[in-house]
């Protein structure tokens, strides 16, 4: 660490059971939702005056919702937090509520706060259709509806073609790229299944997920304990063709919020409890559209350097599984990467991907399974659309 910038702990970090698309938290309205897990998660930090917070940054991938006017400052209102505590709402689509963490650390790191909040939330269930504004008034004739809910709308002409194409051909791409067979790809899901199920029964998650509100949603809710490979080899391919990918082996359409509370050693003084982990390094990398899914390879790399750490060093690891043939990409691109530490308690194939919310939930699991082992170094990282990918080290 650099001697100029503080150190950054993660004090505490929550999330909301996770609803499937258009299932028991799709009456929920994302700003709600944002300020649920904000107040959830301060609730359980009573020692902190709420007017020391330096900052709330929440990650959100859609904006052209309820959640419009600014996320992040409609759940500090909401929370009933005071006025004086500012919040900013930051977009790297999939990768918004870690991108959240990153600058909320940076910025305690630098000192701009001692006390900081970042988060993410998405209802994919809620977002709107949108209707572009007619270049002149009064139009002949009708005119198109676009859903905001997941990938390409209103795509700028000048766009290469190959670049645009469907999330889910991309991973149709990733597939053919490694010799990623249907088989391997359902097996990959029906373990997330099987990890996530048992992780619930064993009370992995007690920790960290808070309820919402006026839901009756024990778990995440996209959980199948009865699936097996028979169920998932019988799905129709969804985007090619005599493809791979299926709706049983993709993450699904989610709604869910995450937080995690963030403080420099003054902070934590002040908050008085002790650090579930320390925020070690962040990178983000750029990759070619059509190939998003393998964006974490670079990042990931470029983290652990940043942090002095290599993958021996690993004792967890939460990597978003967008789609088993993504997941296992990224799991060929990194041969040295034990694929053991991998989403030891499912992954978002099972529990979801809320899309603004899943970088926030990733990186505070990693926080949480370290305070529990009592020590380590960790990793989460997310591929995101676009082309991108974010990695997080943390450590104890």
């Amino acid at each position: 660490m650099n001697e100029y910038l503080r150190d950054v702990y993660v004090v505490d970090a929550v999330r909301t059971p996770i609803g499937r698309y258009g299932g028991a938290l799709s009456s929920v309205r994302p700003d709600d939702l944002a300020a649920g897990v904000l107040r959830g998660l301060l609730d359980r930090s009573p020692g902190l005056d709420p007017a020391l917070i330096g900052d709330v940054l929440f990650g959100n991938s859609n904006g052209a919702g309820e959640e419009n006017r600014d996320v992040a400052r409609m759940a500090v209102l909401l929370a009933g937090l005071p006025v004086t505590v500012p919040g900013a709402t930051v977009n790297r689509l999939c990768g918004s509520g870690m991108e959240a963490v990153i600058q909320a650390a940076r910025a305690v790191a630098l000192g701009d706060a001692s006390i900081a909040v970042a988060g993410g939330v998405e209802s994919m269930s809620r977002a709107p259709w949108v209707l572009p504004k007619p270049e002149r008034a009064f139009p002949a004739g009708n005119q198109q509806l676009y859903s905001t809910t997941l990938g390409w709308r209103m795509i700028n002409p000048r766009m290469p073609e190959e670049w645009t194409i469907p999330l889910g051909e991309s991973a149709e791409l990733i597939a053919d790229k490694f010799g990623i067979t249907r088989e391997a790809q359902d097996v990959f899901a029906l373990a997330s299944h099987r990890k996530a199920s048992q992780a619930w029964q064993d009370g992995a998650y007690d920790a960290e997920v808070v309820p919402v509100d006026g839901v009756d949603l024990p778990r995440d809710e996209g959980i199948r304990d009865d699936t097996s490979l028979d169920a998932l080899a019988r799905l129709k391919p969804v985007f090619r063709e005599g493809g791979t990918v299926t709706a049983g082996n993709a993450s699904p359409l989610n709604d869910g919020a995450a937080a995690l509370l963030l403080a420099d050693e003054a902070g934590v003084a002040e908050i008085g409890r002790e650090p579930l982990a320390r925020i070690r390094a962040g990178a983000v990398t750029g990759i070619e559209p059509q190939y998003f899914g393998l964006g974490p390879v670079e990042a990931i790399r470029k983290a652990l350097t940043k942090a002095g750490r290599g993958f021996g060093d690993l004792h967890t690891v939460e990597l978003n599984e967008a789609y088993a043939a993504q997941a296992l990409g990224c799991l060929a691109a990194l041969p040295d990467l034990d694929s053991g530490l991998l989403n030891t308690r499912g992954g978002a194939i099972a529990l979801g991907h809320p899309l603004g919310a899943s970088g926030a939930r990733i990186a505070g699991a990693v926080a949480h399974q370290l305070a529990e082992a009592g020590s380590g170094t960790g990793l989460a990282a997310l591929c995101i659309g676009v082309g991108q990918g974010l990695a997080l080290v943390l450590e104890r």
